[in-house]
């Protein structure tokens, strides 16, 4: 991807009473990029500074030579408009998810990344909490963290779950401290001292916890250097050893290290950085989700609102191990139905490699390798084709052919942290981290010039309502006798059965995954709840299963959603579909040189959504430019300009939303199918004593072939189609809103108003002279 510099200069692009200190701070705000891209940030960021006068000047004149008593809706209106604008960021957060299960090499990955080598905590031979962890820049000059706790609330209803967990297991189980149960009764111990797991619910809630929670639920944490702030860290985000959860808290450092199972989610701010850019956050993710339920909800926001995830695994599981394609799967439904558009797997610890095994284990024996930098470059390489293939296939059978992320050249990262600190076998550039950040500058550079350009169009069109409304009733007139509200009525009842034909694709895929779906469930249902040898420790298993309404997240085994399994069949009919239907980006340029019959590029097609807000757009933009050709009054080009800049300002509106709300749609289906479940799975959790795992799971079971039979499966499908009738409506509603306010607000004038409007047309020809500025980049 390349960006070329704004073609500006001068009063174009640069502040000319910008003082050389000034420029100075502006510019280390950007040190993470190279000097072009530095220059180019800085001509944006005086394109919004300039903007951002025309509109303090706009609204200060507006207030101040209006009278508030006699203020009409129309001025009311402008100055809001205003007002909102101005205070807008030009830039929103772009988040980053590392995505990945406890011993990836997040942590590691991201210190390399930062330049700062023990910045985060690493898991070594002690285990880090499983909350998210959030880390962005600011311009402050400490480091700073907020531990954020949960609820007295949220901790009661953690504490049942955890009781319930821990109970004397089943006739049919042995005891087993090496899993989710010996987690529950370090949590339980930290915070109740020992022999907590054998006291009862209500018992606990009488007690005195070993630890005070602070009011606000948040702890504030500060340093002046990163090695500061990391050592106050450390004692929250990692838990501890049994026998230190045993032992009374006899010191402040004690009783830190006992707040770790309330830790919901923790915020770092870093100083502005020189290798990351600010706006930029990370998230650090656990890779299954947690078993409280608060936590886990987080978990699953903290994907969705991801705009680019990497699927984080080391190269031994990456090879070997399938929990990375688990992660994959789950990003690749963000992909579907969130925020993010970029997925990459990012493979750690590339370093760790015996020579001899590997020689006497690899394939290409013609291609002579001596050293490890040759293997572990052969290796890397082997890694990325073998992956970036696998990650194409999965892709594939849900994108359309020419998405852009199935023609990226980098789907794979192979990285090692260990060997850009120390560059012992491979050198810094071949640890692959300065690409990973090069990955990151392109998106921050693709995501600031987007925005910016938004945001500079939304205030042209803003500050030409202002100049608008002091136009004369002659230019009015013309535009009332045109006919266009009346054409715009009629696009909008066009534009409403496209999105219906749009939809109605889903229909056949949605019958069809229906059918598969209630042949299928009995499998699904064995697959992931039964055991063919023993029910050691399963027993508690499927117990918090019950326990959650299906869903079981938990550090030590694969995540389980029996909901979202069972829903699984539909997806695999209608993914392509729905994927397509919601795209985003035009097709990839390649590819649709080789099929020049894409249906994105078909005129009058209603297979992809934004194209048919498009042809809506494109015909009302072409009916107003034919109605100001036939005005014989020349001046009228701000009107013109107002109502063409106002309506993409309206479809920009509605197609973020669009981005925001199919995650509702597409999610319907297991929600449903959950709702319908709830009383079974809360009966199920009931079973108790001997045999009790067999009750639940013929509970279980039954109540699945019950529900199947009864239409839980046609249920879901049809809440789908409710989700995607409500966005219909949001869209068609919002236009004949929005629209119809612009049109009002463009048929007023002098002579309608009670306000005389002070002269705007200095603030229009600047504003004008940037548009065109980036309208020529």
């Amino acid at each position: 991807m390349s960006h070329k510099r704004p073609e500006c200069s001068g009063a174009e692009g640069e502040d000319i009473n910008e003082t050389p200190a000034k420029k100075k701070r502006s510019l280390d705000k950007y040190r993470a990029f190279g000097p072009e891209d530095q220059e180019s940030l800085k001509t944006y960021e005086n394109m919004e500074s300039r903007i951002r006068k025309v509109l303090n000047t706009t609204y200060k004149k507006l207030t101040s030579s209006l009278s508030q008593d006699t203020i009409s809706h129309e001025i009311k209106y402008l100055k809001n408009r205003l007002l909102t604008l101005k205070e807008k960021s030009s830039l929103d957060p772009i988040y980053i998810g590392l995505f990945g299960s406890t011993g990836a090499g997040k942590s590691s990955l991201f210190n390399a990344i930062i330049e700062q080598q023990l910045f985060l905590p690493v898991s070594g031979n002690q285990a880090c909490t499983s909350c998210t962890v959030q880390v962005s820049s600011s311009r402050s000059k400490n480091y700073e963290a907020k531990i954020h706790l949960l609820s007295l609330q949220e901790w009661k209803e953690e504490l049942k779950n955890l009781v319930e967990l821990v109970r004397t297991p089943g006739e049919e189980e042995e005891e087993e401290e090496e899993d989710d149960v010996g987690e529950a009764v370090q949590k339980l111990r930290a915070l109740y001292g020992r022999d907590a797991e054998t006291r009862s619910y209500e018992d606990l809630l009488r007690a005195k916890l070993l630890v005070n929670i602070p009011a606000a639920n948040c702890i504030p944490l500060m340093g002046a250097q990163a090695e500061e702030l990391s050592d106050k860290l450390d004692p929250y985000i990692r838990s501890q050893s049994n026998k230190n959860e045993e032992e009374p808290a006899l010191d402040e450092e004690k009783a830190k290290m006992r707040l770790w199972p309330l830790i919901k989610y923790v915020e770092v701010t870093i100083p502005q950085s020189d290798v990351i850019p600010e706006g930029v956050i990370f998230m650090d993710i656990p890779g299954t989700g947690d078993y409280n339920s608060k936590r886990d909800e987080m978990w699953k926001e903290s994907i969705n609102k991801c705009s680019v995830i990497w699927v984080i695994s080391d190269i031994e599981r990456v090879l070997g191990g399938k929990a990375h394609e688990v992660l994959l799967t789950e990003s690749i439904k963000a992909y579907q139905g969130g925020m993010c558009s970029d997925i990459a797997l990012v493979v750690t610890k590339s370093d760790k490699l015996e020579l001899k095994e590997y020689l006497r284990e690899r394939k290409e024996k013609n291609k002579p390798v001596e050293t490890e930098h040759e293997a572990i470059l052969e290796r890397n390489a082997f890694v990325k084709e073998k992956k970036s293939d696998g990650m194409k296939k999965k892709l594939r059978r849900i994108l359309p052919s020419d998405s852009e992320i199935l023609n990226k050249a980098d789907l794979v990262y192979t990285v090692s942290a260990k060997e850009y600190w120390q560059e012992k076998h491979i050198t810094k550039e071949e640890s692959e981290i300065p690409k990973l950040r090069e990955y990151i500058r392109k998106i921050y550079l693709k995501e600031k010039e987007k925005l910016l350009m938004d945001y500079v169009a939304e205030a042209f069109g803003i500050v030409l309502l202002a100049v608008n409304l002091n136009s004369t009733g002659d230019m009015v007139d013309h535009y009332e006798q045109s006919g266009l509200e009346g054409f715009v009525k009629e696009k909008i009842k066009a534009l409403e059965k496209e999105i219906e034909k749009c939809f109605a694709q889903l229909e056949q895929p949605l019958n069809e995954g229906v059918k598969k779906a209630k042949l299928s469930h009995q499998k699904t249902f064995s697959q992931l709840l039964t055991r063919d040898t023993g029910y050691r420790g399963f027993h508690r298993i499927l117990k918090a299963v019950c326990q959650k309404n299906g869903v079981y997240a938990s550090r030590i085994v694969t995540r389980i959603d029996l909901n979202c399994a069972l829903a699984q069949p539909i997806y695999d009919k209608i993914d392509s579909t729905f994927a397509n239907i919601f795209r985003r980006e035009e097709p990839c340029p390649t590819q649709a040189a080789k099929t020049p019959s894409l249906l994105w590029i078909q005129k009058g097609t209603s297979a992809s959504l934004k194209p048919c807000l498009d042809m809506f757009k494109d015909s009302v933009q072409e009916k107003i430019g034919e109605v100001g050709i036939k005005n014989p009054v020349t001046s009228d080009h701000c009107k013109l300009n107002f109502f063409t800049e106002e309506t993409n300002i309206i479809l920009r509106t509605i197609e973020r939303e669009i981005v925001k709300k199919k995650m509702a749609v597409y999610e319907s289906l297991p929600l449903s199918i959950q709702s319908d479940l709830k009383p079974y799975y809360e009966e199920a959790a009931k079973n108790q004593g001997p045999r009790s795992c067999q009750r639940m799971q013929n509970t279980l079971r039954e109540s699945i072939e019950k529900k199947a039979e009864d239409g839980m499966f046609e249920t879901a499908k049809e809440k789908m189609k409710m989700q995607l009738q409500e966005l219909k409506d949001y869209i068609v509603t919002k236009l004949q809103t929005d629209i119809s306010t612009m049109l009002k607000l463009a048929l007023s004038h002098q002579e309608k108003l009670t306000e005389k409007l002070p002269d705007l047309q200095n603030e229009y020809q600047e504003i004008e002279r940037i548009h065109k500025t980036l309208q020529r980049k």
